[in-house]
């Protein structure tokens, strides 16, 4: 391990960003030199800025090859803009989510780095605040090659080559940068101080955006990938012959528009019109950008506290505060949306009981109730011990009986021949891990998948004993206008 270098002045001024790379190079140099070693190290360089909005930033200075990363929870009032690539890796196979924790681990552990924050007086050296520092990853739902059903990688995880963080207190522009022995700092001084001036003036309306105008639904055409209700039908016999307790289906639908798509736009009606939910956009660097409002939480891990939710179990809301207590009050307690939710509840609590944890959870499930639906909920809450990584969590649980069925394997055998399409990012996990094991994964439902001109749409319903075909297809046509409605 290189030595730890000396203590640097913070980010105040052009001047001390020249002293404060200068020192980061010549301490490069030096571990270099000590290991006979060439090539580059990268530094992390973070400034405490007015408060932005992280979603235009990502407009303004996100090219269109390069990957990105925007995760934002309206009523936590935090987002996060990520985009240019610094480090990255793509991988898959059945080891593909202990690869991406391999690469987490030396390239943020086994790597010096430097961060300066933007007023404050003294800032040691290495990582003075590794929860800021975070790298961002996307699984597919299957593990699958690349293919025309499935255009992004099977796992990926990306240090971005800038991170725009605003929290209720706070906002930090951070760049992650390559530095060698050889980088001409006067330059790269220049460059990187203008970016932080330009990052800094990105807090103007999206109503001045060119290009806000909503499209007229009578535009667009429509096309149904798989026939629903029949693949439920179909599934209801596997249940009835006792091979499956659970099957999670979902539901394509193509939508092509007369002119293409904007994912930014779309991305700011799904936050305007579902601040309870999460909102999420990930590029992996090509022309399909994948984007949704999910209401699930897969893993959230802050200081060792891990929380995790059941959430299946759903009915539309009420158009009067009657109606809607009337849907609450059945949802609660109709045996078979209860027995849905439960069938979660148990393999979540079964599984991290299986990883040495004490899961604690309400003994009933309340109501989480968004602006269009409402679903069980049941938070699960554990103490996770050091030696357990999020990214071993996020292994374990995907995929759950809410996105997959019980028993996972063979669901998931009969989800690959029945639906008819890939299900790509849909229903899979998404999120970030920092350098201190905080991190925050979610399930990538309520989703669309833009490209030009078209758009695929995807929900879906859990199938158990007692499911009505119509009953269930009106349930995912319900989730999908979710997403028409934000679509520009």
């Amino acid at each position: 391990m290189p030595v730890a270098p000396r203590p640097i002045e913070p980010v105040q001024d052009c001047k001390s960003l020249y002293k404060l790379l200068s020192q980061c190079q010549k301490h490069i140099k030096q571990v270099l030199d000590s290991e006979h070693q060439s090539g580059c190290n990268w530094v992390s360089i973070s400034q405490e800025i007015e408060a932005v909005d992280p979603l235009l930033a990502l407009h303004q200075f996100n090219l269109s090859d390069q990957p990105h990363f925007y995760f934002e929870k309206p009523y936590e009032g935090e987002a996060v803009a990520a985009f240019g690539k610094t480090l990255s890796l793509s991988t898959g196979g059945d080891s593909r989510f202990l690869r991406t924790q391999q690469f987490l681990k030396h390239s943020l552990i086994g790597m010096p780095r430097f961060m300066a924050t933007h007023g404050v007086e003294t800032v040691p050296t290495g990582i003075t605040s590794p929860a800021d520092l975070r790298c961002f990853c996307s699984y597919t739902f299957f593990d699958e090659p690349r293919s025309l059903h499935s255009p992004f990688a099977s796992a990926m995880i990306l240090l971005p080559e800038w991170q725009i963080l605003r929290q209720p207190d706070r906002c930090l522009a951070t760049a992650n940068i390559a530095l060698g022995a050889d980088t001409n700092v006067t330059m790269l001084t220049d460059a990187l101080w203008r970016k932080f001036q330009k990052i800094q003036q990105a807090n103007y309306s999206l109503l001045n955006f060119a290009g806000s105008e909503v499209i007229a639904p009578q535009s667009w055409e429509f096309l149904e990938i798989n026939d629903f209700q029949k693949t439920v039908e179909k599934a209801l016999r596997s249940i009835h012959q006792n091979r499956l307790q659970k099957l999670v289906l979902s539901h394509a639908v193509d939508v092509i528009s007369r002119r293409p798509f904007d994912w930014l736009f779309s991305l700011h009606h799904l936050r305007q019109l579902y601040p309870d939910c999460y909102i999420f956009s990930v590029n992996q660097g090509g022309s399909k950008t994948f984007i949704g409002a999910s209401p699930e939480r897969l893993v959230s891990v802050r200081n060792q506290r891990l929380t995790t939710d059941a959430l299946a179990g759903s009915a539309p809301r009420g158009r009067t505060a009657d109606e809607d207590a009337k849907l609450g009050y059945t949802l609660l307690n109709t045996p078979k949306e209860r027995h849905e939710h439960q069938v979660v509840v148990d393999f979540l609590r079964d599984r991290l009981l299986c990883l040495g944890l004490s899961p604690q959870m309400p003994a009933a499930p309340d109501l989480l109730r968004l602006s269009n639906i409402q679903h069980l909920h049941t938070p699960i809450h554990a103490h996770l011990p050091a030696r357990l990584h999020p990214l071993e969590l996020v292994d374990a649980l995907h995929p759950t009986p809410a996105v997959a069925g019980l028993p996972r394997d063979i669901a998931c055998e009969e989800i690959r021949r029945s639906e008819g399409f890939g299900r790509s990012l849909y229903a899979a996990p998404l999120g970030w891990v920092d350098a201190a094991g905080n991190a925050e994964f979610i399930v990538g439902i309520r989703s669309a998948m833009l490209e030009g001109d078209r758009a695929r749409l995807y929900a879906g319903a859990g199938i158990v004993a007692g499911s009505d075909p119509a009953r269930e297809l009106a349930e995912v046509k319900l989730k999908l206008q979710a997403l028409l409605k934000a679509l520009v």
